[in-house]
Order: structure tokens, then C-alpha cells, then sequence
């Protein structure tokens, strides 16, 4: 190296010396430094590491266009939540239409009877106004439902029970059945679980006064919402799609999918859109979209509600969110060539898009778990802290966007006073939403291959107060398989790559593998208790049944 200088060096040789040995020392100590436990000034990229990154960064990219979309979801909402849907007209009471109010029912032996007591205390004239019991049970709920509606037809209502042996179809068949012999020109559809207000047929049917008006419906509420930590996370996430996504859908001019229950459907919008049908397991919301291509107006009242009863047992949560997660992708599959053809304007065709593909972030999120310890090796021993710039606003689209979702949602519904304890959830819900990626992703990945199952249907249990514990000796559990094991295996590497960054002092990314850990952890271990649980509890309550005949 040639040292060009411009003015003469007024220092001596040795006074040179000696700043020049400062200088190395200084430098050995601060390669020691940075090599003592890191070795990223030496590491050199390899495949794997390539292999690493790219899919990792590929999955957070996609994750984020999502959650960009529920941002834009949010942004909607708060512009357009005042315009209120209005009817066009309203019926004199002499006008009232004829409604058929179709309960579809299977082995609802704890529910039935709340279920009729609740409908036949509608206020709407009872000489406009049918009810069908369209029970497919093959238990006791059967003498249960019969003997039910043969009381409150004796009590002068318009009631009929219709049970079917075959159940094909299930609930889409069930409704299909019913379909046939109904009086209304309306029809009126509300699951097991529910406990509708007496005044919800009044406030739903006079916007049926505009004849392009297919189908109205309710936003739910939750009677047992505050039952434990799992109904409270499951309203807060059923809150973000009945408050938020159904809201933007159908006052921006979306399609809004029906939700299978609270509501009132045309008979004529049913019948010349295709009528029920089962090839999917969501039929409310193939023949929601099947209508609305075919032109027929959807309204959804954010304001009104119809309580329901929610999952308290994890096993029914995940069966019931594997259901909707394989329907919604199958729904997709059918209909979606179909929509984006139709002369649809290109921003609702591309919001179906992202709604009917949303569940693939699930297996998305396995792969994503997988690469979090190979991730923190690579990154570390390379010294990629840089690459922070890409991890902000990836990790900003794909979570925050969540906590902006759930907690718009939280912010509407709640009085100031009850906020501060629901937002302080958003977190676990996040988790509880990552713990699902391995019974979701199996759903998805079924609907992709097209692999057929059947309606599975979500128990319960009549659980309305938070002092009631009935439920875990009743029957309808569903067994937990070997899913659990899985999940719990996961949150076991969480808890090793927790450790891990704790120990090389990356706290950045604590927080992150928190919630895989906390979400798989919790997912895994619920199901496992609550299904032994359950089981102890029934064995014990055996012996004292039997003494008792004795």
C-alpha cells in the first residue's frame, strides 16, 4: 500500500509506532468481539441457508398481502359503518308475509327444547307464521323433539315435525326436505344453538318489501361468551367476522355470504339460484354466492343480533373451525372460475378472491413454524440483522393488521369500560389462531385433493352461566385422535427456540415464538385434558346411574 502524502509528517517514526500498534490492538479486540460466539464476518451463504430465507420470506410476503387486505377490510369499515341499510317499504300488518321458520336439527337433546321455546314466542301473527322441526337425530332427541311439538301444537301453533332416517345431504338435504312442504314465501333458518329475540322475524321481513332482496340476516351475540378463556377468544374472533369482514362485504357492494343461521332467505332465490346442495361442507355459503351471480340482493344487519350458544370444549371449537376452514376452500374450488368470469366489477372479484382463499395461510403457517429454529440459526450466524428492514413491514401486514382486525371490532361493540379486558386478549387470540394451523391445514389440504367427509356437527350443550360445569359429563365429545400430540410436539421445539434466542440474546424475536408456543401449547394440551376429563367424569357418573336402577 502506497501512502501519498500532501503535507510533510511532523511526527517522529517511533510517535508512528506506537499509533500504528493502538490501531491493531483496537482492531484484534474488536474482531474478538464480534467472533467470540458469531461468526458472520467469516460465514459465507450457502444452499441451505438460501433454501432458508427465500421460503421464509416468500411465506411472511404472502401472509402480509393478506393481511394488507384486512387492513383495507378495517379502513373500510370505519367509512362506511353509519350507512345503515333501510327497507324500501314496510308491510301492514295485514300484508305480513307468510314465514316457514325451518330448525334444523341433530342430536340436540340439551338444546331442542330452549330452541322451540325461543321460536314460539316470535311476535308475529301465528296465522302467518309455520314452524318445521327437520330433525335428523338418531338419538333420544327424536322422542324429545316429537313429544315437544306435539305440545306446542296443542297450544294452537303451526308446527310439524319432519324427521328423515336418511341423512342425505345433512343440514343442506335437511333444509332441501323442508323446502317441499313449506307454507312461506319466506323461510326462516335458525341452527340448534340458538335463542332468537322475539322480535327478530318483525325486524328482518319488511326488507323484503324489495323483491330483488334474497336474503336478510343477523349479526350473531354470544350468550356464554364469558364462560371461559376459550369463549372469550372465540367471540373475539367470531366479532371480527360479523362485525368487520360481513359488514364491509355487503355495504361496499360485496358478496356477503349467508352464515347459516339468523336469517330469512326468498324462497324463489333459493330454488332459482340451484337450491341447497351438499357437495360442500358450507352449503349457506355456496348458495349465497350462487345467488348473488345470479342477482339477487343480500342485507346484513350489523346492529340487530340473535344470541347463540358457543363451543365451551376445544375438541368441538376445532371441528367446528375445520368444517367451515375445508367448506369455505371447497366453495372456492366450485364456484370461483364461475365469479371471476361473471361481468363482476374487478375489486369484488378480487376480494373473493382473497375470501375464498384466506384459509391457506394455514398450511402456510406449519411451514412457517418449522423454518422459526433453522431461521434463528442462519440469521444469527450470519448476522443478518438487516435484513430487519424487510422483517418490519412484512411482520407488520401479517400481525399487527390482526390485532387492527380484531380490535375495530372490539372498539365498536364494547363500552369503554369493557374494552381494556378484551383488547388485552388480542394476543392470545393470535396465538390460538396459529394453534389451529394443524387441524385447518389438514381441512384445506382435503378440500385441495377433493377428499369428501361428512357434516360434522358442533355439540351443545346448553352452557349459558359461568357457574354451570354440566356440560363436561354430557355426551357428544368428539375424540381428540393424535392431532394433539402433534401440536403439543410443536410447542415443545417452540419452547427450545424460546430458550435458544434467549440464551444468543435475540429478545427481538421472543415475543414472536411466544405466541407459536403459547398457541400450540394451549390447542394441544385443552384437547387432551378436556376429552380425558370428560371421560373420568362419565365413568364415575356410571356406577351411581346403575345403583340407582338397582
Amino acid at each position: 500500500m502506497f501512502l501519498f502524502l500532501t503535507e510533510p509528517v511532523s511526527k517522529t517514526p517511533e510517535e508512528l509506532w506506537r499509533e500504528y500498534g493502538a490501531l491493531q490492538s483496537d482492531f484484534v479486540d474488536a474482531w474478538h468481539w464480534r467472533t467470540q460466539s458469531n461468526i458472520s464476518v467469516l460465514y459465507q451463504l450457502d444452499a441451505f441457508d438460501w433454501t432458508v430465507l427465500i421460503l421464509y420470506f416468500s411465506i411472511l410476503l404472502v401472509l402480509a398481502i393478506y393481511g394488507a387486505y384486512r387492513i383495507k377490510q378495517v379502513a373500510d369499515f370505519w367509512r362506511y359503518r353509519h350507512i345503515q341499510p333501510a327497507p324500501k317499504a314496510r308491510f301492514s300488518e295485514s300484508e305480513l308475509p307468510i314465514i316457514t321458520v325451518q330448525l334444523p336439527l341433530f342430536n340436540e337433546v340439551y338444546v331442542v327444547e330452549r330452541l322451540l321455546r325461543a321460536v314460539t314466542a316470535f311476535d308475529y301473527p301465528r296465522d302467518k307464521f309455520e314452524i318445521q322441526v327437520l330433525d335428523d337425530s338418531t338419538d333420544e332427541t327424536v322422542a324429545l323433539a316429537r313429544r315437544t311439538v306435539e305440545e306446542y301444537r296443542a297450544e294452537g301453533f303451526d308446527i310439524h315435525y319432519i324427521h328423515r332416517s336418511d341423512r342425505t345431504g345433512f343440514k343442506a338435504g335437511a333444509l332441501a326436505n323442508g323446502t317441499q312442504t313449506a307454507k312461506g314465501e319466506l323461510l326462516a333458518i335458525f341452527d340448534a344453538d340458538f335463542v332468537p329475540k322475539p322480535d327478530c322475524l318483525r325486524k328482518l321481513v319488511d326488507y323484503f318489501t324489495d323483491p330483488l332482496v334474497g336474503c336478510a340476516q343477523m349479526r350473531w351475540s354470544h350468550i356464554n361468551g364469558a364462560y371461559n378463556l376459550l369463549t372469550r377468544l372465540q367471540t373475539i374472533m367470531l366479532d371480527g367476522h360479523f362485525v368487520i369482514e360481513q359488514t364491509v362485504r355487503n355495504r361496499t357492494g360485496g358478496f356477503f355470504n349467508f352464515n347459516g343461521t339468523a336469517g330469512i332467505w326468498r324462497r324463489r332465490a333459493i330454488e332459482l339460484s340451484g337450491g341447497w346442495q351438499h357437495d360442500t361442507l358450507t352449503e349457506d355459503t355456496d348458495l349465497s354466492f350462487r345467488a348473488q351471480l345470479m342477482g339477487w340482493r343480500f342485507i346484513y344487519l350489523l346492529d340487530e343480533d340473535a344470541p347463540s350458544e358457543i363451543p365451551v370444549e376445544i375438541n368441538a371449537f376445532k371441528a367446528q373451525q375445520r368444517r367451515w376452514a375445508k367448506g369455505v376452500m371447497q366453495v372456492g374450488i366450485k364456484l370461483y372460475p364461475r365469479i371471476w368470469r361473471a361481468a363482476l366489477p374487478l375489486r369484488v372479484r378480487l376480494e373473493m378472491f382473497f375470501r375464498l382463499t384466506g384459509n391457506i395461510s394455514y398450511p402456510l403457517m406449519i411451514v412457517a413454524s418449522f423454518l422459526q429454529f433453522p431461521l434463528l440459526l442462519v440469521r444469527y450466524n450470519q448476522g443478518f440483522y438487516h435484513l430487519m428492514a424487510f422483517d418490519v413491514p412484512l411482520l407488520f401486514f401479517s400481525t399487527v393488521s390482526v390485532i387492527l382486525f380484531y380490535g375495530s371490532a372490539i372498539w365498536y361493540l364494547d363500552k369503554e369500560a369493557g374494552r381494556s379486558r378484551r383488547l388485552l386478549h388480542l394476543p392470545l387470540v393470535m396465538a390460538v389462531g396459529i394453534g389451529l394451523a394443524f387441524s385447518n391445514a389438514r381441512a384445506v389440504i382435503e378440500a385441495l385433493m377433493g377428499v369428501q367427509s361428512e357434516f360434522v356437527r358442533t355439540p351443545k350443550y346448553q352452557v349459558e352461566k359461568a357457574t354451570d360445569a354440566t356440560w363436561k359429563a354430557k355426551k357428544y365429545k368428539r375424540k381428540r385422535g393424535l392431532l394433539p400430540l402433534l401440536e403439543l410436539g410443536f410447542a415443545a421445539y417452540f419452547f427450545c427456540a424460546v430458550w435458544y434466542a434467549a440464551h444468543m440474546r435475540m429478545w427481538g424475536t421472543i415475543p414472536f415464538l411466544l405466541l407459536f408456543f403459547f398457541g400450540y401449547g394451549y390447542i394441544g394440551l385443552m384437547s387432551i385434558l378436556q376429552t380425558a376429563g370428560g371421560k373420568r367424569i362419565q365413568s364415575w357418573r356410571r356406577p351411581l346411574a346403575l345403583g340407582r336402577r338397582a
